[in-house]
């Protein structure tokens, strides 16, 4: 199979879809893997490494898309992109439709086979694909968080960590899943007061064990979060529910009630976010803006921003299902891996995830019945 791997062209994105390591294993299992000119350079990975390890480099996307059976990339095709798509191409990426309707509208003109990663779930409920770029999307929060409660970017000039005979920073972070639990890690290790908010009891006791006494653990409520946020100097929005709009659990009344300068980081924009304020995204050009007084973070793509290590995290969890994509074809590898199968979110012109369907009032098709497998 012809594999694709074009340059990312979203606002400050440096990362790209593969390593030279993952050309030279596509390379080897006897698929021609085309890489636009400079697609490595954000990551520090040159044409030269690419051609040493078996790929073609191609001067423009255009020669990509044209000549790819299967384009993977890093974030969601943009218009001129999907301008490019052809019917019964297969693209596997992070897509995050359920937010957003043009998008989805375009896969579904182009009749395109589109994969997301961040909806590839196995029997078990874990999403190995976003897992990888939830550690560092959640260890950035706090490293973002920290620097914009400085004087200088509007904040309240709150050092997190305190210092002997004044008290830390307080952070409330919203949903105790991978995002929240490497929020509380840079945050605890900040020695910040940290408090987690999640649903789960079974999760608040896995929090409890792993960070003991230095990490305060709440059942999510609208009660509990008011509080815990109001009295935050830094709240990390890091709610997930697989394929859907992330819900609204931190209200502009809560926010409205922050102290001035107080920051908020909404790692769930991406799936619309779960802080009612955090009402468009930014990028990492222009990152933040305020509302009631209180910085508000909502890039959607924060690991772009540590392009090097998120490069290779990423391919180490992607690869696998490349190689199977790229060797069985969609129908045969969806057919064997239930996991893969999840991750088909749109098909031959039909939505076949159930959450992004719904999110959107668009028809349900499920995967099996598209493709003609199960």
């Amino acid at each position: 199979m012809n594999v694709g791997v074009p340059k990312e062209i979203k606002d400050h994105e440096y990362r790209v879809a593969l390593t030279p390591a993952g050309v030279d294993a596509l390379a080897r299992a006897g698929h021609r893997v085309l890489v636009e000119a400079g697609a490595g350079a954000g990551s520090g990975i040159a044409d030269r490494d690419y051609l040493s390890a078996g790929a073609e480099i191609l001067p423009a996307a255009a020669g990509v898309f044209e000549q790819a059976d299967l384009i993977v990339k890093v974030k969601e095709p943009l218009p001129e992109e999907c301008a490019l798509l052809r019917e019964g191409q297969i693209i596997f990426t992070y897509l995050h439709l359920a937010p957003a309707p043009e998008l989805t509208q375009a896969l579904l003109e182009k009749k395109v086979a589109a994969v997301a990663y961040e909806t590839v779930q196995t029997a078990q409920g874990a999403l190995p694909l976003l897992i990888p770029m939830s550690e560092v999307a959640g260890r950035m929060s706090v490293q973002v968080g920290a620097q914009l409660l400085e004087k200088q970017y509007g904040g309240r000039g709150v050092l997190l960590a305190g210092v002997p005979g004044v008290p830390p920073g307080k952070v409330a972070i919203v949903g105790g899943g991978t995002v929240g639990t490497n929020a509380a890690k840079v945050a605890v290790g900040l020695g910040a007061e940290v408090t987690v908010l999640d649903t789960c009891a079974e999760r608040l006791r896995y929090l409890d064990d792993l960070f003991g006494p230095r990490v305060k653990t709440v059942m999510s409520n609208a009660q509990h979060v008011g509080e815990a946020v109001t009295a935050a100097d830094l709240v990390i929005g890091a709610v997930l529910v697989p394929g859907a709009r992330a819900p609204k659990l931190v209200t502009g009344d809560m926010v409205q009630a922050m102290q001035s300068g107080s920051v908020i980081v909404d790692v769930a924009i991406d799936q619309g976010g779960c802080v009612e304020t955090a009402d468009h995204v930014t990028s990492h050009s222009n990152p933040t803006f305020v509302r009631h007084g209180v910085i508000h973070y909502a890039v959607v793509n924060m690991p772009g921003a540590v392009a090097r290590t998120s490069t290779f995290a990423l391919t180490n969890v992607t690869l696998p299902y490349v190689l199977a994509l790229a060797g069985k074809g969609l129908a045969g590898a969806l057919g064997e891996d239930g996991a893969l199968a999840r991750g088909l979110n749109v098909c031959n012109g039909r939505v076949t995830h159930p959450a992004v369907a719904e999110a959107l009032h668009l028809p349900y098709t499920p995967a099996a019945e598209v493709l003609g497998f199960g």
